[in-house]
């Protein structure tokens, strides 16, 4: 604290007086969903509608498998790795013949962003075997919630798509769920039709250059709608490409 030669509070350090009468703007669902607790986002969003959490038995050889949801400064430096590594993994192919390239500083960087919600898979020896992240974000000034990652092992891929799914569902006015992926990933646009999603309206065309040349992008921006909304306007934001469960 400083004070000025008479003694006296600086004026930087008086107390702020409220202006009367000027009301607070309420939170929307949105902010309202990235403000709560990783318990209570469970609660609220993930498990109205999944009564296996936190445990989910694989249907063919009953392995169990632990879920967890958290964000990433709550996570362990080993797990966001492991993460990492599911990504390089499972797509890093896809991201080396494309035009995006692949860049492991910005992709880690990009995986700390503040606002997602991971939702993690670990076997019975606390190994991450898959991984789901995801924003409840705007789009457009629309509410949407936003897939950046699926990335699981093999044994695992077509599963726990439920999960991002009920998070859609359960925010107030989300309309829609959107995710990326490649046009290289035949079998996941393949898996990604089968559960409703469809090109969105933002993602980006073939193009036509002053030579003839035509230009198609090597990905695609889907979604699908939530069971409360009609499919609403967005804006398309750099890629986040995801792989099939």
């Amino acid at each position: 604290m400083t004070e000025t030669n008479d003694g006296k509070l600086s004026a930087s350090e008086k107390p702020k007086t409220k202006r009367a009468g000027r009301r607070q703007r309420p939170e929307n669902a949105i902010e309202i969903a990235n403000r709560i607790s990783d318990e209570d986002f469970v609660k609220e969003y993930v498990k109205p509608s999944s009564d296996d959490w936190p445990q989910w038995t694989h249907p063919k050889n009953e392995a169990v498998f632990t879920l967890s949801l958290s964000l990433p400064a709550a996570m362990r430096h080993e797990d966001l790795e492991a993460c990492f590594n599911l990504v390089n993994e499972t797509s890093g192919a896809d991201y080396r013949g494309s035009s995006l390239g692949w860049h492991p500083a910005e992709k880690k960087k990009e995986m700390r962003s503040p606002d997602l919600r991971y939702i993690l898979v670990k076997d019975g020896h606390d190994k991450i075997q898959g991984f789901t992240s995801l924003m409840p974000t705007f789009e457009n000034y629309e509410p949407v919630v936003y897939c950046y990652e699926i990335h699981l092992k093999p044994e695992l891929q077509g599963k726990f798509m439920g999960y991002l799914m009920n998070v859609a569902d359960n925010i107030a006015t989300v309309e829609k769920v959107m995710l990326t992926c490649f046009v290289s990933n035949a079998s996941g646009l393949k898996f990604y039709e089968k559960l409703g999603f469809s090109q969105d309206e933002t993602s980006p065309r073939e193009r036509k250059l002053r030579g003839g040349k035509v230009v198609t992008p090597d990905y695609v921006i889907l979604s699908r709608p939530t069971t409360g909304g009609d499919v609403v306007k967005s804006r398309a934001r750099r890629p986040r490409i995801d792989e099939p469960e």
